[in-house]
């Protein structure tokens, strides 16, 4: 399966909602971020998108680490995405939908179960954002 390398961001607010979005002409919802542009680092590649994306403007001291995870691509049948994760707290009336989003939810627990999430989402990014106690 070809990859599709991504950075992605598990953004949570104060009240520990998570921030999920969705992009023009798909249906899924999934964390924010994208891919690098040619000599970006991942971290570099998040900071960019989240700016051109939700007009954040974070630096690499906002950013933790969370790993590298790997799923299937949401919208690109065949693929598999290979994300490089950061966390982040912020402020949610801090953000608004720009560029390539169609929308942006801050979701609970409650809410992921009936949302259509990208299985990145699913599968390792919102178990990182609500550990098991807290689902």
């Amino acid at each position: 399966m070809p990859d599709i390398h991504v950075s992605a961001a598990v953004i949570v607010d104060a009240e520990g909602r998570v921030l999920v979005v969705r992009k023009h002409g798909t249906t899924r919802f999934m964390q924010p971020g994208g891919k690098p542009e040619p000599g970006e680092s991942p971290v570099e590649t998040l900071i960019r998108e989240l700016h051109e994306e939700l007009g954040l403007e974070l630096t690499d001291a906002d950013l933790r680490p969370l790993g590298r995870f790997v799923s299937a691509a949401a919208n690109e049948p065949g693929h598999r995405v290979v994300a490089d994760a950061f966390s982040a707290s912020i402020d949610a009336d801090g953000v608004r939908v720009q560029a390539e989003l169609a929308e942006l939810r801050w979701i609970t627990p409650e809410d992921a179960a009936a949302l259509p999430l990208a299985p990145l989402s699913v599968e390792h990014l919102l178990p990182l954002a609500w550990p098991a106690g807290a689902r």
